[in-house]
C-alpha cells in the first residue's frame, strides 16, 4: 500500500520540487563556470568573474529564505496547524 493512501501526505509534492529547486539554483550557477569566467560587462570597475560571485552570495541567502519559509509552511500543512 502506498504512503498517501494510508493516510499520510505524499513525500514528494510540488511545494518539495520548488523548495529543491530554490537550493539547487545556486550551486548550478556556481558550478557553470564558463558562463561568467569573463571580464566584462565590469561594475564600478569590479571584472564580471568577481561580482557575478559576490551577487550570488546575496542572491543565494533570499533563496535559502525563501525556501525555508516554504518549508516551515510545508510542515504545519502537514501537522495539520495553521498554515501561516
Amino acid at each position: 500500500m502506498s504512503q498517501a493512501t494510508q493516510g499520510n501526505p505524499p513525500v514528494v509534492t510540488p511545494l518539495r520540487v520548488v523548495i529543491g529547486l530554490l537550493l539547487v539554483a545556486p550551486f548550478v550557477a556556481m558550478l557553470w563556470v564558463s558562463s561568467y569566467a569573463k571580464v566584462d560587462p565590469t561594475f564600478i570597475g569590479i571584472p564580471f568573474f568577481y561580482w557575478y560571485q559576490m551577487a550570488w552570495v546575496l542572491i543565494s541567502t533570499a533563496l535559502t529564505v525563501i525556501a525555508y519559509k516554504l518549508w516551515q509552511f510545508d510542515q504545519r500543512a502537514r501537522k495539520g496547524g495553521d498554515a501561516r
